[in-house]
């Protein structure tokens, strides 16, 4: 079931990491029940930004109360932080730094919208998932580089620049591109088109 924002579930065989969480906790519910995803299997929660549309199911996953740690950017607000400690532990992010065995976050990046970007390390390069790039995605790019070679890019790119992506091997763009057309045409070897169900399988990690 298709709906505004965007939300994806990161398997590492050990963790099981939220990343975001769409604007309707009851078509998140409903998605990941046709994918065969309980969510007290889940042990993370790690949300890009703020805004509504990444955040507003949230609540549906809490409610499981089997989430051990949510990632947030440091300057989202003081409110949002406290109604989340009502279930579980908040970490506030600043700087990159590991989360958790191969999966890092680039830490909060941007000025006047922060975003954090995640960076999931595998053998063939590492993954950057990102929410909505508000940062650009030039930005997020230099940090992720960082942490090695980028083999895939995925998720939200708004109206990044988008000559950045040529030398990435995998380019999914998904919600709030708006230069979707642009990549598909001039990146027609890269570009893989992002749909509700999409399943990216990387054999192994690091």
């Amino acid at each position: 079931m298709a709906g505004w924002g965007f939300s994806c579930l990161v398997e590492t065989g050990h963790n099981r990491i939220l990343f975001d969480t769409g604007w309707n906790g009851n078509i998140l519910l409903h998605n990941m029940k046709i994918a065969g995803v309980k969510p007290e299997e889940i042990d993370k929660i790690f949300i890009s930004h703020a805004h509504w549309d990444h955040i507003g199911g949230i609540n549906h996953i809490l409610a499981y109360e089997n989430i051990s740690e949510v990632y947030l950017p440091c300057s989202v607000s003081v409110n949002l932080k406290n109604e989340i400690k009502q279930y579980t532990e908040v970490i506030e992010i600043s700087e990159s730094r590991e989360i958790c065995e191969n999966i890092w976050t680039t830490g909060e990046l941007g000025n006047d919208i922060k975003e954090q970007s995640m960076v999931i390390m595998t053998d063939k390069g590492n993954i950057v998932l990102t929410g909505c790039a508000h940062p650009g995605l030039k930005t997020i790019i230099k940090k992720s580089r960082e942490l090695g070679d980028i083999h895939a890019i995925v998720g939200g790119f708004h109206d990044s620049d988008i000559d950045i992506l040529k030398d990435i091997p995998l380019v999914i763009p998904c919600h709030c591109t708006r230069k979707l057309n642009e990549i598909r045409q001039k990146m027609p070897e890269s570009y893989e088109n992002c749909e509700v169900g999409l399943k990216l399988q990387i054999k192994e990690l690091i």
